[in-house]
């Protein structure tokens, strides 16, 4: 029917067939009233008013329409568009708005949004403001009705007291969402940061033993040989201590085989890289205090990566030998170092001839028990 002018299609059930299809195929029709009134319509295909370049008016009432989701921009001879009686709250898209403002100047087009609760929020404010800079588009606007957000129900004859109002309350809500945004930000940040910190020993040792051929994802395996007794960690206050005194002492008839920085890592590679190397490669780690120990970030990073190797990867044995060289007092001890001097026995340098040789012979017997 390529000349039919008038279709009437009111009360009928096409509301769920006319959400994706169309009720013509053509491109162009001759339609200047189309009637879809009173066919539980709640949305319409976006194409389904394409060429109905000559209509005139368009009857969508007493229908569940929502929102005015459907393409306009065809009809550029539309007077009419009726709207009432569905449950339009409002129309979201600025393209819609712009499109009837645009039929209006050029059609002098019509919308009938009468007996629709529409709804006044903040959400919405953008709608609203469309109606009140275009009043004279809009018919019967005695009968339009808004409901607030704490359910109140009022007429909307005066538009613009009311975008007043919701801009004075959208703009303190605007700011009270910006504050508790900050305020979780900023409260995941500092949560994240003190995990960080929390475990940033547990993540520097699986970084360092990552690095290059281990899987993250499997648990660190440790091998059940090893190419050194001992890693000893000490400051460089104390080198003398060590070449004179524990080298000889531990390494004598070749009982011992120790890994020393200054001696055993390797040229060129990374110094926190060669760290992790020994601290895996030796069965223990025996660490040197004296206050230079304590002021020395490469000597604590031993330490800690020596507790973490004793935790992840050598499934909680004791890994670590705490030799006090010089004295220290409990409260200049930090208090992951008080923690395992609680827990486990240390031995103190006693620093005189005869207490020397019974400490050498204590500290290797317990390091040869121990393999």
């Amino acid at each position: 029917m390529p000349n039919l002018l008038i279709l009437i299609l009111r009360n009928n059930r096409l509301g769920e067939y006319l959400s994706s299809e169309r009720y013509t195929n053509s491109t162009k029709v001759e339609l200047t009233k189309v009637d879809l009134s009173l066919n539980f319509i709640q949305d319409l295909s976006f194409d389904i008013f394409q060429g109905h370049v000559q209509a005139v008016t368009i009857n969508l009432s007493h229908n569940q329409l929502t929102d005015v989701t459907f393409d306009l921009s065809h009809l550029v001879s539309l007077e009419r568009l009726d709207l009432s009686y569905n449950n339009i709250s409002g129309i979201s898209s600025q393209t819609s708005m712009d499109t009837l403002r645009k039929l209006y100047k050029t059609s002098k087009l019509k919308i009938d949004l009468s007996n629709n609760l529409l709804k006044c929020s903040c959400q919405n404010l953008k709608f609203l403001k469309w109606i009140d800079a275009n009043l004279n588009l809009l018919m019967n606007t005695d009968k339009y009705t808004c409901r607030f957000d704490n359910n109140n129900i009022v007429q909307l004859t005066n538009v613009n007291a009311i975008v007043k109002q919701l801009e004075k309350e959208c703009s303190s809500n605007i700011t009270l969402t910006i504050c508790i945004a900050v305020g979780i930000i900023t409260a995941l940040i500092i949560l994240f940061a003190g995990l960080l910190f929390r475990f940033r020993w547990r993540l520097r040792y699986l970084y360092h033993m990552t690095r290059h051929k281990y899987n993250i994802f499997k648990s660190i395996q440790s091998s059940t040989t090893y190419k050194y007794d001992a890693l000893i960690s000490y400051a460089n206050e104390e080198t003398d201590f060590i070449v004179n005194e524990v080298i000889p002492n531990l390494e004598r008839d070749e009982s011992m085989k120790l890994c020393v920085n200054q001696r055993n890592f390797v040229p060129g590679e990374d110094i926190t890289q060669n760290i992790i190397n020994g601290i895996h490669q030796s069965r223990f780690t025996i660490c040197i205090l004296t206050p230079s120990f304590l002021d020395s970030y490469y000597c604590m990073f031993e330490f800690n990566m020596a507790r973490m190797e004793s935790i992840y990867s050598r499934d909680g044995q004791n890994i670590l030998f705490l030799v006090f060289y010089k004295q220290l007092r409990p409260k200049d001890l930090p208090l992951v170092i008080l923690e395992l001097v609680q827990k486990q026995s240390y031995l103190e340098y006693p620093n005189d001839e005869q207490g020397n040789v019974a400490f050498w012979a204590k500290m290797k017997e317990t390091l040869v028990q121990c393999r």
